[in-house]
This record gives structure tokens, sequence and C-alpha cells, in this order.
């Protein structure tokens, strides 16, 4: 499985634990996980792709799914509090959930993993925005990254 599906797969997790209520224990477990359920539904794909095989869910793709969601809730104070700092006319509780989630692992990702170029973190972020997120979400999380990237 690419890292790009595991970010997938912490994104909806971190959704899970913050709107769904899901417990950090469940999350982390990943049993909610079916090996087909991170395939990213990108655009219009073609039939070919929707039948080829499903990559699975390898334990290095968990190690980096856990790694993701356990850092993010570990660290939610300080990830929030720099999210809140970077936001112009804009109050936290009114960004979409499926943003905050986002925005969240992507901030965890800048602010504490240095194994990733931030410019991988935003661009994945973007990506999964277009996929996920509510009618041009992506632009409000590359400016937030963005800005949160110049300060760190």
């Amino acid at each position: 499985m690419s890292r790009r599906k595991s970010r997938i797969t912490a994104f909806q997790g971190l959704y899970s634990w913050d709107v769904g209520g899901m417990s950090e224990k469940d999350v982390l477990e990943l049993n909610w996980v079916e090996s087909n359920s991170t395939e990213a539904r990108e655009g219009d794909e073609n039939e070919a792709e929707e039948s080829a095989p499903k990559a699975k869910f390898d334990d290095e793709s968990a190690a980096f799914t856990r790694m993701l969601i356990a850092g993010t809730i570990e660290n939610i104070e300080k990830i929030d509090e720099t999210i809140k700092a970077h936001l112009t006319n804009w109050d936290f509780s009114r960004v979409n959930k499926v943003t905050i989630a986002i925005l969240r692992m992507s901030v965890y990702s800048l602010m504490f993993t240095k194994d990733v170029e931030p410019s991988i973190v935003i661009d994945e972020a973007i990506d999964i925005a277009k996929n996920y997120g509510p009618d041009d979400s992506y632009k409000f999380v590359n400016a937030i990254l963005d800005n949160i990237k110049k300060t760190l």
C-alpha cells in the first residue's frame, strides 16, 4: 500500500475519531479498515482500474497510518493552536470537519515528522481535499499549510 493510501486512511480515522465518536484505541486498531477501503477514488476511474486487485494493508502501511493518527491525537492541542493562528477571518468552529481532519494530519506531519518534505505533505493534503473535501477546500488547505510551513 502506498503512503498516499495510508494518509487517506489516517484522515478517515481522524475524522471518525472527531466526528463519529470512535475511541482512539478503536481507531488505532484499524479493524474498521477493509483491505480495499483506502483506494482513492480520484475523478472518473476507468473500469479496468476498478477491477484491478486492491492493495493490501501491510504492516508498514499500518504502522505509518497509526503513527499519523496517534501523533495527531497526542499533539491535538498544539496542532489546533497552530491552525487557529493561521486562520484569517475564519472561526475554527466554522471550518468543515473533513477539512479539519486533513489539516490536523498534515500539520502534525509538518511539525513533528522530518522524513517527508513539506511540499509532499502539502501536495498530498491538497489531493485528499480535492477528492474528499467540499468544493474548493483544497485552496483553503493549501493556503493554511503553506503559511504554516513558512513559520516552521
